[in-house]
């Protein structure tokens, strides 16, 4: 397998692992699944030369807005897992390991902390949230879950190539 597709394949499954623990903290915890669709109508905005809104929610709808939402969330996990290749070296998705994935998996959420949460109306790292605390933790917990799901998807896919 080259390694463009292994990259791609390594970003969409960690992505996908992180989507299911979306889902698993809602039946755990009873904490809501993040709505791809308010990142949709974020992204949408942008084209119109709006960047930062006082609260998502309350912004008018994009046509769209899920489809655009959930396309760009895992077009973000594989420019994620690009990233991680630049810096490791491509020779990584033949030899993953753990430590790198999950230091890079936990780096990500800056993305989050500094620029979604800010122009989506919810602060700095979620300052304006009711709970910016549980905000952040839980930030933190899904971005370690996407090094996870970088490292689990590497290895998958490497192994798949082999076989």
């Amino acid at each position: 397998m080259n390694d463009s597709l292994s990259l791609v394949l390594t970003g969409v499954g960690a992505t996908m692992l992180m989507d299911v623990w979306g889902v698993a903290r809602k039946y755990l915890f009873g904490l809501p699944s993040p709505d791809y669709g308010m990142v949709g109508r974020w992204i949408g905005h942008m084209t119109h030369g709006k960047f930062r809104h006082d609260r998502i929610a309350a912004a008018s709808p994009i046509a769209a807005e899920r489809v655009i939402g959930w396309s760009s969330h895992y077009i973000i996990g594989i420019a994620f897992a690009a990233g991680l290749i630049s810096i490791v070296g491509s020779e990584w998705l033949r030899r993953p390991t753990l430590g790198p994935a999950l230091a890079f998996g936990v780096a990500t959420v800056a993305a989050p902390f500094f620029l979604m949460q800010p122009g989506m109306g919810a602060g700095i790292a979620a300052s304006r949230t009711p709970k910016p605390g549980s905000a952040r933790l839980q930030s933190l917990i899904t971005h370690a879950i996407f090094g996870f799901g970088l490292w689990t998807a590497a290895c998958v896919t490497y192994y798949l190539g082999q076989h």
